[in-house]
C-alpha cells in the first residue's frame, strides 16, 4: 500500500499541500487560507489533495507517514497584535530594557521611506506594557558566578502581581542568565507551581546569547505568541489523530528544517517565517539533485515577496531578526521580504500624483478586485488580467473564475487619476512590483558578498513565475528556473515535505586569540550533549544523525561577527585539533572577505570567537525525482490551447500570443517568447527576447536572447 510524506504551508492568500507518494509520485494541492482559523484552510487543502488521489481524508491520514505543517500563527499573532498579554520578571534595575530597545528604533533599509524621515518615526507599541514588568533582587556576572542571591520573596510578590493583573504568559529573562541559569529556573519552577496553566518561557532555552535587549526580546516574543500558538497546534494535532494520523506532527522551523510539534509548543518563535524558508529548503534539495549550487530563491505569494540565498549548496544565515520593529535573537535562514504580492495594492499619492504598489494587500479577503468579493481597489493581479497575463477562466486550473471586467473597472480608475492609458497603467502598476522586487533582492545578495550574476534565480509561489521573466533580466542572472513543474506555485508546501528534522544549539564563550583547542572542543560537547538529548526525544537513531558545527568570530574590538563553518575542515570529526587552528583562521579571513571587500581583514589583530554552534540534523527520506532519458526541441501540437491578446510594454502594444498548456510540455521543449505557459496552479509569462525550455527534471527554465546576444 503506497504511503505518502506530506507538506501543508499556509500563506497570508492560499494554503498549499504538497503530497510525495513511496513510489516517487507528487500531487500539489492549494486552498484557500481560513483566516483567523487556519486550520480549516489546512484541511481543506489536505482534503483537495486526497481527492487528487483518488482517497476519503481519513484514509489518506492513515497512509501518510510524516506530516511536516509551516504555520503563519505566531506571525499573524504578532501582525494583528492578537498575542497574549505578557507579564516579564527581570533582574531589578533592568526593567526598561525592551522599551530603551536600539537608537535604530528596528529601522531597517528595507523601509527607505522611515530610513529618510527617520526623526518622524516611532518606536512600536510594547509588547509588555511597563506595568506588567517586575524586577526581582538577584544578579549574575559575566562569569557565571552568583554575586546576589535569588531573592524568593520577591519573586513570590512579583508571580502574584502579575496573575493578579490577568497574565496568560510570563517571560523571565535575568542579566547574564545565559551563563547560569539557575534562578532562571528557579523563578519558572515558582511559577508552574503557583500558576499551572501560565505559558512560561525563559531566554536560556530561547535566546542563551549576550545583547540583554535582543535577548529580552526573543523572551518576550515567544512568550506573547506562546499561547495563541500552542493552543492552535495542539488543536490541529488532536483533530489529525482523530481522522487517522498516527506519527509525530513536524512542525517547520526558520532554521531550516523541522522540529516536533511539542518543540513548537514550546518555542513558537522558531516557527516565525518558518513558511518562506520552506521555499529555501525545496531549492536547496532540488538544487543538490540537479547540480545546481548558487541558488536566488524568489517566493512571490498573494501578501508578500521573499527572497532566499543558496551559495555552494548551503543557505545564508542571519542570527539577529526583525519583526514589528523589535529585533531578536533567532538562528535561522536569511529571509528578507517585502509587501509585494499578487494582492498587493496600487493607488495614487494624492499629494504627488505618483502611482504606488504596496506594501498593502487585499489579502485572502476581499482579495483583489477580481474576486469578486467587493474590493474595488486595482491590485498586482488585476494589473496581470487586464494584460492578458492571467486567463480568468482558468486560475487555479478553473477552480475559481475570475471577474475581469472588476479589473478592468479597477485599474481604469487608478489611470483615470493618472491620465494614462489603462494598458500603460497596467503595465506601470506591474513594473513598480517587479523592479521593487529586483531592488530587494541585489541588496539581499549584495549585503551578503554576492554577484547576482553567479547565481540561477528560482521562482516560484502563485505570482513568482508570473513575474520573474522582469526581475531576473533587471539583476543579469544567469537562467530563471520555475521548479518541478506545476509544484513551483506550492513550492514551500514541498519545501516542508523534504526538510529534515533540525535542532540548533548555541553558546556563547568569548575567547580571544590565540586560542585553546581543548577549551573550544569542551564547549562544542556540552552542545552536542544537548543535540543529542533533543535527537534521542525525536526517536532518531544515532546512525540518523548528522552534526554539523560552526563558530562565530570577529576582529577583537569589533562588534559584528561572521559564522564560520567547520564542516569542510573538520569531516565527520566532532573535534578541532591543535594543529587545524590556523585553518579555522583562513576560513574567517576568507568569509570576512567574501563580505566586506578584498583586503578588509587586518591578520595581524587579534581575533576573537563569540557563538559556538551545533546544528544536528536527521534526513527525512527523500522523494525520487525522475529524470527523462530522451529530449524533444519541438512542443506537441496538442500543447498549444490557443492564443489571446496580451499587452507587452516591450513592444508598446497587445499582441495574439501562443497559450501552451504546461503539463503537455516534455523535456527538451523550446519556445520563443512572447509566449504564456499555463498550469493548473500558476502562470509562467515569457517576454518577448526571452526563451523557454524544459530541462530533463521537468524543470521550466527562462533564457534571455538578449543578454545571450550582447
Amino acid at each position: 500500500m503506497k504511503s505518502f510524506q506530506v507538506g501543508v504551508d499556509i500563506g497570508g492568500t492560499f494554503t498549499d499541500c504538497v503530497v510525495i507518494g513511496s513510489d516517487g509520485s507528487m500531487v500539489a494541492a492549494k486552498s484557500p487560507s481560513t483566516p483567523p482559523h487556519f486550520a480549516s484552510g489546512m484541511i481543506n487543502a489536505m482534503t483537495v489533495a486526497a481527492q487528487s488521489l483518488g482517497l476519503g481524508f481519513d484514509e489518506f491520514c492513515r497512509r501518510i507517514r510524516v506530516l511536516t505543517h509551516g504555520t503563519t500563527v505566531g506571525t499573524n499573532a504578532l501582525i494583528q497584535r492578537r498575542g497574549a498579554r505578557v507579564g516579564l520578571i527581570t533582574t531589578k534595575g533592568h526593567e526598561d530594557v525592551i522599551h530603551i530597545m536600539r537608537g535604530s528604533r528596528g529601522i531597517t533599509s528595507r523601509d527607505l521611506n522611515k530610513v529618510v524621515h527617520f526623526p518622524e518615526s516611532q518606536k512600536p507599541s510594547p509588547i509588555i506594557p511597563k506595568r506588567y514588568i517586575n524586577g526581582v533582587s538577584e544578579r549574575m556576572d559575566c562569569n557565571g558566578e552568583i554575586v546576589v542571591a535569588l531573592n524568593e520573596v520577591e519573586v513570590s510578590a512579583a508571580i502574584e502581581d502579575l496573575l493578579a493583573k490577568g497574565v496568560e504568559a510570563i517571560a523571565v529573562c535575568l542579566l547574564w542568565s545565559f551563563k547560569d541559569p539557575v534562578h532562571e529556573k528557579r523563578i519558572a519552577e515558582m511559577v508552574k507551581a503557583r500558576a499551572p496553566e501560565v505559558f512560561v518561557t525563559c531566554s536560556h532555552e530561547i535566546a542563551p546569547k549576550w545583547g540583554e535587549y535582543e535577548r529580552t526580546t526573543a523572551t518576550a516574543l515567544n512568550a506573547y505568541i506562546g499561547p495563541v500558538t500552542s493552543r492552535y497546534l495542539r488543536e490541529l494535532d488532536e483533530q489529525l489523530t482523530r481522522a487517522g494520523y498516527r506519527q509525530p506532527l513536524q512542525i517547520t522551523q526558520c532554521g531550516g528544517g523541522s522540529i516536533s510539534v511539542q518543540r513548537a509548543i514550546e518555542a513558537p518563535l522558531l516557527t516565525l517565517d518558518s513558511g518562506p524558508v520552506s521555499g529555501v529548503t525545496g531549492s536547496q534539495f532540488l538544487g543538490q539533485r540537479i547540480g545546481c549550487d548558487n541558488i536566488i530563491t524568489t517566493d512571490m505569494g498573494g501578501t508578500s515577496f521573499d527572497v532566499g540565498i543558496v551559495h555552494a549548496g548551503v543557505p545564508a544565515y542571519s542570527f539577529v531578526s526583525n519583526v514589528a520593529q523589535y529585533e531578536y535573537f533567532i538562528p535561522k535562514v536569511d529571509i528578507q521580504a517585502i509587501g509585494s504580492g499578487g494582492g498587493s495594492l496600487a493607488r495614487v499619492d494624492a499629494l504627488t500624483k505618483t502611482l504606488r504598489v504596496g506594501p498593502e494587500s487585499a489579502g485572502a479577503d476581499p482579495g483583489p478586485a477580481c474576486w469578486g468579493k467587493g474590493n474595488t481597489e486595482p491590485t498586482v493581479t488585476d494589473a496581470d488580467v487586464v494584460m492578458g497575463y492571467i486567463d480568468p477562466d482558468n486560475f487555479l486550473g478553473g477552480r475559481i473564475k475570475l471577474d475581469k471586467a472588476a479589473s478592468t473597472a479597477a485599474v481604469q480608475k487608478v489611470a483615470d487619476m493618472l491620465g494614462m492609458g489603462l494598458m500603460e497603467t497596467a503595465a506601470g502598476i506591474a513594473k513598480i512590483a517587479e523592479f521593487k522586487m529586483a531592488d530587494i533582492i541585489r541588496k539581499t545578495t549584495v549585503e551578503k558578498g554576492f554577484d547576482p550574476r553567479d547565481f540561477t534565480l528560482f521562482a516560484f509561489g502563485g505570482a513568482g513565475p508570473v513575474h520573474a521573466g522582469v526581475y531576473a533580466r533587471e539583476l543579469g542572472v544567469q537562467k530563471v528556473l520555475i521548479p518541478l513543474n506545476r509544484v513551483a506555485s506550492t513550492w514551500c508546501a514541498f519545501g516542508a515535505a523534504t526538510a529534515d528534522i533540525l535542532h540548533i544549539h548555541e553558546q556563547v564563550a568569548i575567547q580571544a586569540s590565540p586560542f585553546d583547542s581543548k577549551q573550544i572542543n569542551r564547549i562544542f560537547k556540552s552542545l552536542a550533549d544537548k543535540a543529542h538529548e533533543a535527537m534521542n526525544a525525536d526517536g532518531v537513531t544515532k546512525s540518523r544523525r548528522h552534526l554539523s558545527l560552526s563558530i562565530d568570530m570577529r576582529h577583537r574590538g569589533q562588534i559584528n561577527e561572521v559564522e564560520v563553518n567547520l564542516s569542510d575542515l573538520l569531516g565527520h570529526k566532532a573535534q578541532i585539533s591543535a594543529g587545524l587552528l590556523p585553518e579555522v583562521l583562513q576560513a574567517f579571513y576568507a568569509r570576512y572577505e567574501a563580505i566586506y571587500g578584498k583586503g578588509s581583514s587586518y591578520g595581524d589583530a587579534r581575533l576573537e570567537m563569540v557563538t559556538f554552534r551545533v546544528r544536528a540534523r536527521c534526513a527525512m527520506p527523500a522523494p525520487t525525482l525522475n529524470k527523462a532519458s530522451r529530449m524533444r526541441r519541438q512542443a506537441s501540437a496538442e500543447a498549444l490551447t490557443g492564443k489571446r491578446k496580451v499587452y507587452w510594454s516591450e513592444l508598446g502594444r497587445a499582441v495574439n500570443t501562443s497559450v501552451m498548456d504546461g503539463a503537455r510540455l516534455r523535456a527538451g521543449n523550446r519556445l520563443d517568447g512572447p509566449v504564456i505557459v499555463e498550469t493548473t496552479e500558476t502562470t509562467i509569462v515569457v517576454h518577448p527576447g526571452q526563451t523557454l525550455s524544459v530541462d530533463a527534471w521537468g524543470n521550466f527554465e527562462i533564457h534571455f536572447r538578449e543578454a545571450q546576444h550582447a
